[in-house]
């Protein structure tokens, strides 16, 4: 869509992102979803690819995902002979949660087509609560580096981030930098269950669940069904009803509704789910 009230789109790189930011700015990656309705409120657009972040930075330490890492990048790290891309790496033979990766970029209601211009920095800025980059980085324990316009970073919690549907904790003219997923969590093994209306359609409830190898913890994230993710964490396996009961505290105000499922069948969504997921975990717990 052809957005009329643009009067200047920013391509040269700044040296500190958000220094010059004015009512009506907005920033620009992959555009997918700022092209896709009016934006009557904007006047300029600020290219952040002119940044030139790497999009993908391994190490010792865990995955830096630069904000402007494209899904196509992304999802070519997890399948490396699914494409051929400069930034595709094979997984270290440790990092068994690698497999989320793929599942989280076929979560995109979108086509493989929009991920070549996609980030995963706009997927989880739009902060919606089917957001599947959410969703694989609240799941592995991510934090986010973010930038202000004075030119101070601040590192957050990925859980802590979005706060409601299409609401997150930026501030004007802050940016999202990269994405830190460490490598102890990267070493989890996970199992998770989605479900939407149509093959490819939006997730009604999309739930992650990780276990710390040695150990019979478990980590169980739910999204897409509230308006923000949620995070229960067990130090040991709980049983049916113990799970049950977590996921029943949720408060009731943040079970979402559209017209992808009502609050009421979310929950029911969830908590079936979540048993599933209890039951593939528990599979070699420890006593």
């Amino acid at each position: 869509m052809d957005l009329n009230t643009i009067t200047e789109v920013v391509r040269r790189p700044l040296d500190r992102p958000g220094a010059d930011w004015r009512e009506g700015d907005a920033w620009l990656a992959g555009g997918t979803w700022l092209f896709s309705e009016e934006q009557p409120s904007l006047r300029r657009l600020v290219d952040l690819t002119a940044l030139h972040w790497d999009p993908l930075v391994p190490g010792r330490a865990g995955l830096d995902i630069g904000a402007t890492c494209t899904i196509r990048d992304l999802y070519s790290m997890a399948l490396p002979e699914s494409f051929t891309s400069p930034s595709s790496f094979a997984f270290p033979g440790d990092w068994i949660a690698g497999a989320l990766f793929a599942k989280s970029c076929d979560a995109f209601l979108s086509s493989f087509k929009v991920w070549n211009s996609a980030t995963v920095g706009g997927n989880i800025c739009l902060s919606l609560p089917a957001g599947p980059m959410i969703t694989l980085t609240v799941a592995l324990e991510a934090r986010y580096e973010l930038w202000a316009p004075d030119g101070s970073t601040r590192t957050v919690d990925a859980l802590d981030f979005v706060t409601g549907n299409h609401q997150n904790i930026l501030g004007p003219g802050e940016i999202l930098r990269r994405i830190h997923v460490p490598a102890r969590a990267l070493r989890k093994r996970t199992a998770h269950r989605r479900f939407s209306l149509t093959r490819l359609g939006r997730s009604t409830v999309f739930l992650v669940g990780t276990r710390t190898p040695g150990t019979s913890d478990l980590l169980l994230t739910v999204t897409a069904g509230t308006t923000r993710p949620v995070r229960i964490a067990f130090d040991a396996m709980p049983d049916a009803s113990t799970l049950r009961r977590s996921i029943d505290a949720i408060p009731a105000d943040l079970w979402f509704g559209d017209p992808n499922g009502t609050p009421d069948h979310r929950r029911h969504l969830t908590k079936y789910f979540a048993e599933e997921i209890r039951r593939e975990l528990s599979v070699g717990s420890l006593p």
